[in-house]
């Protein structure tokens, strides 16, 4: 045997003991790095998106935003042609106005029959002057009338007017009746107006919330997306204009494997690795669990009872709070972005 094959014959086992060393180290690496992380890059920038809808119809007058520009929670975006609207406030307020005026006719009917009603009284009270004084008229002629005093044709004009009187007084008695009454129905009149006021009053309460409606306003603080409209578009009353991705809602959706949840607990610390970003440090904690796996969430959902059933690993999404990252690259993260998560199940 040749000295260069001995030599050769060192070298290979050598090699072959190197890369055993170094495999060996980075199984034990990864050994020790799985036994205390859960990862997955089925996962991505997720938030909470505020879509905008027009609640009346009406043409678009203004647009006050670019798309994909920031805006203010409260401002202006659109503007829609409000000229209906505000007649449609003037005739309510005109309705409210001839309600308002019912209520002064029935307060002044109330007066009037109250003055009434005092009148019958008083006649009432006249009447029953001069029946007690018929009636004594009468009580005195029929003595009379016996023992021959008085004649007969004066007795019948006693007994004549004593009737005549209790016709009046009974008469007077129906007239107080009546007017008591009267007072009741025009108070029920009265309730009746300022009912009408009150419903006319949300007639104006409604116009004018219409109105406002076409201010069309930022729900919330954030970029503006999706625009659907332009000006002079005619847009009916729930339809979709434009999104709101909002500001400080970003976080991270993970779809893990049910296979990797056992250790996995609200509050794990989360290492996030973004895809357009991967040098810059993300870190995140475990906020919660969806509570249905990611399939049976679809629009079509499998159904294992029909035909031959394969198992399949299901995933379940899980919810990530973005804890710490720089300033800059929170600012930038868009949902829908790429992701790699690693969960800390161990201290």
């Amino acid at each position: 045997m040749t000295t260069e094959t001995k030599k050769k014959n060192k070298v290979i086992p050598i090699i072959l003991g190197v890369l055993i060393i170094i495999g060996a180290f980075f199984g034990t690496k990864e050994y020790i790095y799985y036994s205390k992380h859960v990862d997955t890059d089925d996962a991505q920038i997720d938030g909470d998106i505020s879509p905008v809808v027009a609640r009346v119809g009406g043409y678009v007058q203004e647009i006050k935003f670019e798309e994909n520009t920031k805006v203010n929670q409260g401002d202006i975006l659109v503007k829609l042609d409000d000229s209906d609207y505000k007649v449609k406030l003037e005739q309510a307020m005109a309705g409210q106005q001839g309600a308002s005026a019912g209520v002064g006719v029935s307060e002044s009917q109330i007066a009037a029959t109250a003055a009434n009603t005092s009148t019958a009284k008083a006649n009432i009270e006249a009447a029953r002057v001069k029946l007690n004084l018929a009636q004594k008229d009468y009580d005195r002629y029929a003595n009379l009338v016996k023992d021959g005093s008085v004649t007969q044709q004066a007795f019948d004009q006693a007994k004549a007017q004593k009737e005549s009187a209790q016709a009046a007084y009974t008469a007077a008695q129906d007239q107080y009746t009546a007017a008591v009454k009267q007072v009741g129905t025009t108070q029920s009149q009265l309730a009746v107006s300022h009912n009408g006021v009150s419903q006319r009053q949300s007639d104006v309460d409604f116009a004018k919330l219409q109105l406002s409606y076409t201010e069309i306003k930022a729900p919330a603080t954030g970029i503006v997306s999706k625009k659907n409209v332009q000006k002079g578009q005619l847009v009916q009353a729930g339809q979709s204009l434009f999104s709101i991705v909002n500001e400080n809602s970003i976080y991270v959706t993970a779809n893990f494997k049910e296979t990797q949840l056992e250790d996995i607990k609200p509050g794990s610390k989360v290492k996030i690795e973004v895809d357009a970003y991967p040098k810059d440090d993300v870190e995140g904690e475990v906020y919660n669990f969806a509570p249905i796996t990611g399939a049976k969430g679809s629009l079509l959902p499998p159904d294992n009872a029909t035909g031959n059933f394969v198992k399949v690993v299901q995933r379940v999404p899980v919810k990530i709070k973005i804890t710490k990252a720089p300033k800059d690259v929170l600012e930038k993260l868009r949902p829908g972005m790429s992701v790699k998560v690693s969960v800390s199940i161990k201290d």
